[in-house]
């Protein structure tokens, strides 16, 4: 089913020294607070004018996906790695918000050559399932209401919702045994070439244990490529793949120091690389790198935050700079790995807002996303390519999923066709390639409800929000779109092991702008800056559009 959005609520961002026209509110629209999007070092505005008022449309409807199965071994060198630490640091241009700037990048060593991947899993490999196109069924079609808000959620998928189990007698004096954390579903490297994930070494749950597995997701099929070792891995271990086909997997050896190595095939076996390790409690890595190459950490400490170059760097693992605070998250904002968004938390306590590294620079700060004094401001996701940023904040009042334009001075809008009650949305991919277009993304939603887990798929432009069923067996929130609008849903299920379901984006019907005397933004002078409103001046009700 999909809901329309009958009426975003802006928060004005702004950056000193852009121009930019701003869409005015429809008739009867209340004005939320304004909000300030920093521009962030050597970025350029890439902002677009705002969609105007929405109108409701067709409902969508829930779908099947294409499948594609097997596994097979692959070749592969280890790179040559030394241990220790050293600095990092490298010469850059800057320049003030909104401008290009050129980068100097500190160069990175040569990576060893890997030899190809097999084009094709090996005979003894399960064949893939046949191929289906996701399908809407007539009747998700023909009962749904636009107007009514998204307040339901699919038909649950075979197998989804949540299990339960019978109680312990408590005469029975059994101890029951709590339940390890299960690792991340998949993690998918930044070309989209490979990704990677734990599977249960033994069991259902892994109660053995958990083996690392590397998917590949660029050839003709998806296929699986176990890598076992001599003993399974933890719960709490991490895989990131690497664009050349290599797995780094971050180990907890002792409670304070974590152990980082290269895993790759080599026939029947599987090769490891040890890199190093790094000293400290609580370490998370970071999303994969825009090179595809390097693997960023963070490790958060009392007063501050170190970054650390846990793979790619000459010797080992390489701390590069220290955040004061506590941060979290992560989300790349160029093509080159050097800007770095990260929800931040001073010493003492506050609230959390979204800072920019330039590790370029070696760690230096720039505020990104702050929009009222006590509110707490987070970047999600972000895309190069269109500078668009999906964020959070409470500043509404509650939780709220909005969007914005890096280093534009056009409204942080929080769309009301995303806030849908008793359900909880995380954004975990955008379309890439929309040029200077960026209320053209598509972003992928998981969705979270009672009835279990499925996707939701939204652009800032159509102001609506879509709602598919997963395939059976999706590992939750994962998932890619491609330049062309289709989006990839990988799966893994007995009958289909490793295997993606393909998603295309749904087209939107235009809306139409509403008369309310002002001219169209290609007719709105030049000479008029705009100019941020504090979030006291500007209450979230009580004022109206002109006209």
């Amino acid at each position: 089913m999909a809901t329309s959005d009958e009426g975003g609520d802006p928060l004005r961002a702004g950056a000193p020294g852009v121009t930019d026209a701003v869409t005015p509110p429809s008739p009867g629209e209340p004005e939320a607070p304004w909000a300030t999007i920093g521009t962030a070092p050597g970025a350029t505005d890439a902002s677009g004018p705002p969609p105007a008022t929405a109108s409701s449309g067709p409902p969508p409807a829930v779908g099947q996906g294409a499948y594609g199965t097997g596994t097979a071994p692959g070749g592969g060198l280890p790179g040559a790695y030394g241990t220790g630490t050293a600095a990092r640091g490298g010469a850059s241009g800057t320049g003030a918000p909104g401008i290009s700037v050129r980068v100097r990048v500190p160069s990175v060593p040569p990576v060893p050559v890997v030899p190809p991947m097999p084009a094709v899993p090996p005979a003894s490999v399960v064949a893939p399932a046949p191929s289906s196109a996701l399908t809407r069924p007539p009747e998700a079609v023909a009962g749904d209401d636009a107007a009514g808000g998204a307040t339901g959620a699919p038909e649950p998928v075979a197998g989804a919702g949540h299990r339960t189990e019978e109680p312990v007698p408590v005469s029975a004096q059994v101890p029951v045994r709590p339940r390890a954390r299960a690792p991340r579903p998949l993690t998918i490297a930044a070309d989209h070439s490979y990704a990677a994930r734990l599977t249960p070494a033994g069991g259902p749950e892994g109660g053995a244990g958990w083996c690392p597995e590397r998917w590949t997701l660029d050839g003709p099929e998806p296929y699986a490529v176990p890598l076992p070792l001599d003993r399974p891995e933890a719960a709490e271990a991490e895989v990131l793949p690497l664009s050349d086909g290599r797995v780094l997997i971050r180990r907890r050896a002792a409670a304070d120091r974590h152990t980082f190595s290269l895993l790759y095939p080599t026939g029947p076996d599987t090769g490891e690389l040890p890199l190093g390790a790094v000293i400290g409690t609580e370490l998370t890595l970071l999303p994969p790198a825009p090179d595809g190459m390097n693997v960023y950490a963070l490790l958060p400490g009392t007063r501050s935050t170190g970054v650390w170059l846990v793979a790619g760097g000459a010797y080992g693992p390489e701390h590069i700079a220290d955040v004061p605070g506590r941060c979290s998250g992560g989300a790349w904002l160029d093509r080159e790995g050097r800007l770095l968004a990260l929800d931040r938390q001073m010493p003492g306590g506050g609230p959390v807002k979204t800072i920019v590294v330039d590790l370029g620079r070696g760690g230096e700060v720039t505020p990104l996303l702050q929009i009222a004094p006590e509110s707490n401001d987070r970047v999600l996701l972000a895309d190069a390519d269109s500078g668009l940023l999906v964020v959070s904040s409470d500043a509404p009042g509650q939780d709220r999923l909005g969007w914005g334009v890096l280093g534009s001075c056009l409204p942080v809008r929080f769309p009301e066709c995303l806030r849908v009650p008793e359900v909880t949305m995380t954004p975990f991919a955008v379309q890439p390639g929309q040029m200077l277009m960026p209320e053209s993304c598509a972003v992928a939603l998981r969705i979270d409800g009672r009835e279990g887990s499925w996707v939701g798929l939204w652009r800032p432009a159509g102001r609506r929000l879509h709602q598919f069923a997963a395939p059976a067996g999706w590992l939750t929130g994962s998932g890619f779109w491609t330049r062309d609008g289709m989006l990839h849903l990988p799966y893994a299920r007995e009958d289909a092991p490793c295997a993606v379901a393909l998603l295309e984006a749904p087209t939107d019907e235009p809306h139409q702008a509403v008369a309310n005397g002002t001219t169209s933004s290609a007719e709105v002078p030049a000479t008029a800056a705009c100019t941020p409103v504090p979030l006291g001046q500007a209450p979230l009700t009580g004022r109206t559009a002109p006209g």
